[in-house]
């Protein structure tokens, strides 16, 4: 696999909660998980850490991840997308190893419960759509077409899309969990957009697919560890 590159983005400054890339979950920091992950998986000659901050760095290292740049504070503050920060990831990558990478495969830090095996198929179904790029979801605890309600200068009022009757009837509906994103290189090069006609998706099972980003899914995650004794191995 060696034109596969695997790409983790994991900046500093998360306001949810303070430092919480290497915030430890059942001993391990949460950067780690990623990196086991893709360890696993087998699918990488190389895991590449982009970040701002030399604590991520420096535990990242530890794991195995390899960082050899400082993301730049254009890509690093609050309101910066992630596609740019992974498009940087892949052309330094290039430079560095002297290698053209065909295929990027994101993790995301914030998702420590996916396993080694949600990359594999991930991978698969990527390789036989044969589409530009792929995003994984889960099934949608609320349907849209059946739930959703908006609030206009008259009260409350529903939104719904078609009269449907029951949830069981209405359209099935997913919420992407930003768990993996995998991009063809021209396709991560040349769009701003991980959503269109060009893209698959890879459903994942809830209780992989968990994301963090308050002090309570720490905790949620932790329990949901501690429950299934759950190894750097099983991931």
């Amino acid at each position: 696999m060696g034109d596969v590159l695997c790409t983790i983005c994991a900046r500093g400054g998360s306001k949810g909660v303070k430092n919480k890339n290497i915030k430890k979950i059942n001993n391990l920091e949460l950067i780690a998980y990623s990196i086991i992950q893709a360890k696993n998986s087998n699918l990488f000659n190389h895991i590449v850490i982009s970040t701002d901050s030399d604590d991520i760095a420096e535990v990242a290292l530890r794991y195995g991840g390899e960082v050899f740049f400082k993301r730049d504070e254009s890509l690093s503050h609050d309101g910066a997308a992630k596609i740019p920060a992974i498009r940087d990831c892949l052309l330094k990558s290039e430079v560095y190893f002297n290698q053209r990478f065909e295929t990027i495969i994101d993790l995301d830090a914030s998702a420590p419960l996916r396993r080694s095996y949600d990359i594999v198929k991930a991978y698969e179904i990527f390789k036989s759509e044969n589409k530009g790029n792929l995003i994984t979801a889960v099934k949608a605890r609320r349907n849209p077409y059946f739930n959703l309600i908006e609030i206009n200068e008259n009260g409350v009022n529903t939104s719904k899309k078609g009269n449907f009757t029951t949830r069981q009837s209405s359209p099935k509906c997913y919420d992407m969990n930003a768990s993996i994103y995998i991009f063809r290189r021209n396709k991560l090069l040349e769009s701003e957009n991980v959503f269109g006609s060009d893209t698959s998706l890879y459903i994942m099972d809830e209780s992989t697919a968990f994301d963090i980003d308050s002090e309570l899914d720490f905790e949620i995650v932790e329990f949901l560890i501690q429950k299934a004794n759950l190894k750097p191995e099983d991931f």
